[in-house]
């Protein structure tokens, strides 16, 4: 049988659940399983709800499912929002002193929610408090352990003679990852090596943990019974590793050659510029050094200006920012068109518009990257689909803008960046770095926006001898002077155009489109939706139905002919995607002059699930789907 396990645990933001998810993700890559853990959290510092799932498998994962088979509540809000979500011979791990919380005592409950949890406990003819669902869990067979948190906390300060100890409660997080991995019968070494590698600079803490860790373990292996399932070492694939979402691009900028990158802090973007902050300095190989320069600006504007100037300077560069940063980044961004400047822009989805929902997810900003900036330049829109995906593609990213001299717009999200995952090793020696027309020498006249068949100007860099050129906002000539004359502004018009078919014609053609299979019935997306789709498929694929799927990566300029190549076959087409209006079914629309048959579509700030989609297409086999589904897991 495979082994297909998750984990929830939640808990006040700021209460240790994201240092708790990390632990249990170590311990099971430690053990030899695939981990996909998915992060939700408000955007506030400090006190609303957090919460962790962690999916363990023996096989390959590419997304969380519904619910979960076994949680860690510090809280009353994490019993009321979760309680019911956990599977028949789950186990749920709670603090005995919530058992009579009410709703209207847990004030962060938003009163839309509170509205509809009166209503499901009046259904129910039951008290509105934890110790209701409780008991509803107990009557869907799940398992129930109470256990007093701060009483824990209390003994291990008598044991070691540390009073101070009991006050700690931040070490709530490493008592519930221990209790269940007491409860699952877990081998004990890796949950303390996993404790050890987190707190490595901090060798006291680390040792406090430990014991800690050794007090919940043993507590809940001697005292909290009739739990089935165990969670055993199993055979370790080779070259896996434990990565954070974001580390994947950041790496990648490393690998690439990116040597300068600005940024102003926004989520979910910030987090790859702090952890390249951390690294500025990494030798990769001995021939390609990994120092990169990261500067944080006053805003936006000042961060793609700052990537801009870069570039002029032939460094590799670029900015990272999220959907309301890159309102900002509009102005600037045509002058790197005009300009003809190859800079990188990171773009790390959420959900809109304005402020919007800015800790959820969302794939809302597709057209948005595609038209923003005044009058007509050609840029790449280029999506990665996953942390594996992100490595590799910020290499090509950085390669196109280099090649073709245009900004290049990386499409990632908060999905993808706050996700922790197994995926395979990253290999530094298949990234290319590739400079396209970058000068190093110049003799005699120079041009720098010559006209060329293939649109693509020779590129000089600033300080470079004889490499003299102008840049301006306005309409230049061959040389970069204004000019306003109507035959030269055709010219340069159409040799900037020439671009997009050079894009078409020298971009590979799976770095375009990746199919999965064929069928009569095909699924079309793009980004981060890519996993749970890949996920139910093979569900369907189990039993029995085969579903094709293209994974659309060049957005910009959109592959027509390659995606009507690949879709000839199809009769049915299902697009599956993460925002309101279906933006990528409009694009296909546009581009194919078709509609796709069915849109299944997701836009609460929660990603999809591999069952949602499964159940999505199981409606769509048996004929029995809207033309329009829109999903709704998840709190």
């Amino acid at each position: 049988m495979v082994f297909d396990y998750s984990w929830l645990i939640g808990g006040p933001q700021g209460s240790g659940v994201d240092t708790a998810a990390n632990i249990f993700s170590r311990v099971g890559t430690k053990l030899g399983y695939h981990v996909f853990g998915k992060r939700e959290y408000h955007s506030n510092i400090k006190g609303l709800h957090s919460y962790f799932v962690v999916r363990l498998s023996d096989n390959k994962i590419r997304s969380n499912v519904n619910g979960a088979n076994i949680m860690v509540a510090f809280d009353a809000e994490t019993m009321i929002r979760h309680g019911l979500s956990i599977s028949k011979n789950g186990a749920i791990i709670y603090d005995s002193s919530i058992v009579n919380t009410s709703i209207d005592e847990i004030p962060t409950i938003e009163a839309d929610h509170r509205v509809r949890l009166a209503e499901f406990f009046k259904s129910k003819n039951m008290e509105p408090k934890v110790s209701s669902i409780i008991e509803l869990a107990k009557e869907s067979g799940v398992n129930v352990y109470p256990i007093s948190f701060r009483d824990a906390l209390s003994n291990i300060a008598d044991e070691l003679k540390r009073p101070e100890l009991s006050r700690m409660t931040r070490m709530f997080n490493v008592l519930g990852v221990s209790f269940s991995l007491g409860v699952l019968k877990a081998p004990m070494a890796p949950l303390l090596e996993s404790i050890e590698e987190i707190f490595s600079t901090k060798p006291t803490i680390a040792d406090l943990n430990k014991k800690a860790a050794n007090f919940a373990y043993n507590h809940a292996s001697a005292k909290f019974s009739g739990f089935n399932a165990s969670l055993n070492e199993t055979d370790k694939e080779p070259n896996i590793m434990l990565v954070q979402g974001h580390q994947g691009s950041a790496l990648g900028k490393m690998v690439c050659g990116c040597r300068f990158q600005s940024y102003y802090p926004i989520t979910p973007a910030s987090d790859e510029s702090e952890f390249l902050e951390t690294h500025e300095i990494l030798q990769v190989k001995e021939d390609r050094p990994g120092s990169t320069t990261i500067v944080q600006t006053e805003d936006e504007i000042s961060a793609i200006g700052m990537a801009v100037g870069a570039s002029l300077t032939g460094t590799r560069s670029a900015t990272s920012t999220s959907g309301p940063g890159f309102s900002l980044m509009a102005e600037t961004l045509g002058w790197a068109g005009i300009n003809e400047v190859p800079v990188v822009i990171s773009l790390f989805q959420r959900s809109g518009p304005s402020t919007g929902l800015p800790t959820r997810h969302g794939q809302d900003d597709l057209l948005f990257a595609i038209n923003a900036g005044h009058g007509e330049f050609p840029r790449i829109v280029y999506a990665s689909g996953d942390v594996e995906d992100s490595f590799y593609d910020t290499g090509k990213c950085f390669n196109f803008a280099d090649i073709f001299q245009l900004p290049v717009i990386h499409i990632l999200d908060k999905f993808i960046a706050s996700s922790v995952v197994t995926c395979n090793r990253f290999e530094p020696d298949l990234v290319s770095i590739d400079r396209g027309k970058l000068l190093e020498k110049i003799d005699g006249d120079y041009k720098r926006f010559a006209h060329s068949p293939d649109g693509i100007s020779p590129r000089s860099k600033l300080g470079l001898e004889n490499g003299v050129f102008w840049n301006t906002g306005d309409e230049s000539d061959e040389y970069g002077h204004i000019s306003e004359d109507p035959v030269n502004r055709i010219q340069m018009m159409d040799k900037r155009q020439k671009k997009v078919e050079q894009i078409l014609t020298l971009v590979p053609k799976n770095d375009q489109v990746v199919a999965y299979g064929k069928s009569d019935i095909c699924v079309v997306s793009w980004g981060s939706s890519k996993g749970p789709i890949l996920d139910a498929i093979e569900m369907h694929r189990n039993e029995g139905n085969e579903i094709g799927f293209i994974d659309i990566k060049l957005l910009e300029p959109f592959p027509t002919e390659y995606v009507k190549s690949l879709l000839k076959d199809s009769s049915v087409i299902v697009d599956i995607e993460a925002n309101m209006t279906a933006q990528l079914g409009s694009l296909i629309r546009k581009n194919l002059l078709k509609d796709p048959d069915y849109y299944v579509l997701k836009y609460t700030g929660r990603p999809m699930t591999c069952i949602e989609i499964f159940d999505s297409l199981k409606k769509i086999l048996e004929k029995k789907a809207e033309k329009r589904q829109v999903l709704l897991y998840g709190d």
